[in-house]
């Protein structure tokens, strides 16, 4: 029989580091531009990011601490997402830096702030991929007693969307493991990305017939 290491996330995990984020892993990186309201950019990168609707497309993240990006998405109602990849890596994680409040993260990694199409926020121009987003919905998480997280989640629905043409395959589908997409991991700094050589391939079972 397989022996567990069983605990209540309340009581404490008895381990060098919390293993939740490594468990729930590896994850897209929530690369999120933003303008605050005087017109400051605002670049940073979250771990608890997601797809949550395929049409329209509805994307999300959660920020721990109500931060900049927070301020600026709830605020002025958009956001783009950016997609982060392994050559773009360092300047991804220089964004993550606690920076004076007003200091532009785009200067601050050397990166090239675009204008987006349909919203406010700068695109990055290095970046293969670009979500622009409106936000749809944002709320502070709760625990199960109903006590306040010091958690906000914001959703957002994508109204357009770029790709760099190289990632298009022949037959028109996107190259997911040629954009070589950096996937947060667990510990303090680990980080994946995902290869053709495990790329394993499983239709959806037809429903049974009688």
């Amino acid at each position: 029989m397989t022996t567990y290491h069983s605990y209540e996330p309340s009581h404490g995990h008895r381990l060098s580091h919390d293993p939740v984020n490594a468990i729930v892993a590896p994850r897209p990186i929530g690369w999120i531009s933003t303008v605050s309201g005087s017109g400051v950019r605002n670049l940073a990168p979250y771990s608890f990011f997601n797809l949550f609707n395929y049409t329209p497309p509805i994307v999300g993240f959660a920020s721990i601490g109500y931060k900049d990006t927070t301020t600026n998405s709830i605020e002025s109602g958009e956001f783009v997402w950016n997609l982060a990849t392994d050559d773009l890596g360092e300047k991804m994680n220089a964004t993550s830096a606690a920076v004076p409040a007003g200091e532009d993260e785009f200067d601050v990694a050397g990166l090239t702030p675009v204008a987006a199409d349909l919203v406010a926020p700068p695109r990055v121009g290095e970046s293969p991929v670009s979500f622009e987003c409106r936000v749809t919905q944002s709320f502070q998480l709760r625990t199960a007693a109903g006590d306040l997280v010091d958690t906000w989640m914001v959703l957002g629905e994508v109204v357009k969307i770029h790709i760099a043409i190289e990632l298009l395959r022949e037959d028109q589908t996107f190259d997911t493991a040629g954009a070589r997409p950096l996937l947060r991991a667990g510990g303090q700094g680990d980080y994946f990305l995902p290869s053709d050589d495990h790329h394993r391939f499983m239709k959806r079972p037809k429903p049974a017939t009688r």
